[in-house]
């Protein structure tokens, strides 16, 4: 039995599938986790969450900005972007059934995993962390918003989720600017600073940086023994310079490649766009 993760998506179904055709994947044998952004950008949303729902056990997903996008979307809690992709998933017969099973998906998943290296533990989350949060924190500050999304008021989270403010965490934080900053760290961040103020709006690479920012996964993250796997950030082109982050979005929706990652020896394995 093999682990696979694999880098964002956005409705790339048939790369997908030629993808996991190149490793000779087996449903009933391998596991696939996707570092979020399943839908939009690309052109089979629908297949896609249709051939990934079908996976049954055998997928492990976190959800990005994309699908929370795609949730407030269809219930009519945000507009639809010009360049969104979405209209024959949104279109579909059942659209509410797909919804309905992203809006149960976490934001932030940990396991560990038998590697060449011996037991190895992983967290995945979309876009990156908290400088300073530590992974039982990141897990529980996660698990709120996993929890507003599925209440019965979940789309009085859809219409507040978006924004850029607060800009950075504290504990003090409460109802709708604390889930929107924990959001915005799990789904949106690239660079922060030291006290992990975000900046939201810079979305190339490392040399982009603000002056005062750094990407957020460059300070300190209290994840002892922990590997990070993070999709979102295309411009890095599977670059970190870290060797227990692993930056999974290669960019096949802008032109280069899609790139799964065996978790047991750390192999990588792309198809070019």
């Amino acid at each position: 039995m093999s682990t696979y993760v694999v880098g964002d998506l956005q409705g790339c179904y048939k790369p997908l599938k030629k993808l996991l055709r190149k490793v000779k994947f087996s449903v009933d044998h391998d596991k696939l986790w996707c570092v979020g952004d399943l839908v939009n950008r690309g052109p089979d949303s629908l297949d896609t969450l249709h051939f990934l729902q079908d996976m049954g056990s055998s997928i492990q997903l976190v959800l990005g900005n994309h699908d929370l996008h795609f949730i407030a979307i269809h219930e009519a809690c945000a507009p639809m972007r010009s360049k969104d992709t979405l209209d024959e998933l949104l279109g579909s017969p059942d659209c509410q059934r797909l919804c309905d099973w992203l809006r149960t998906q976490p934001l932030a998943h940990y396991d560990s995993v038998d590697t060449n290296k011996g037991m190895e533990n992983f967290l995945m989350v979309h876009a990156g962390i908290a400088p300073h949060w530590s992974l039982q924190k990141t897990l529980d500050l996660a698990a709120e918003v996993e929890y507003a999304l599925q209440d019965s008021n979940y789309k009085k989270f859809l219409r507040n989720m978006y924004g850029n403010t607060p800009t950075r965490w504290h504990d003090q934080l409460e109802g709708m600017d604390r889930l929107r900053v924990i959001t915005n760290y799990l789904t949106r961040v690239r660079f922060c600073d030291e006290i992990g103020t975000m900046q939201l709006t810079v979305k190339e690479g490392l040399s982009s940086a603000p002056e005062g920012y750094r990407p957020w996964f460059e300070y300190e993250q209290i994840t002892p023994g922990t590997t990070i796997l993070f999709g979102h950030w295309a411009a890095l082109e599977g670059e970190t310079g870290k060797s227990h982050v692993h930056a999974l979005d290669t960019g096949y929706v802008w032109g280069r490649e899609l790139t799964l990652m065996r978790l047991e020896d750390h192999q990588l394995y792309s198809i070019p766009s």
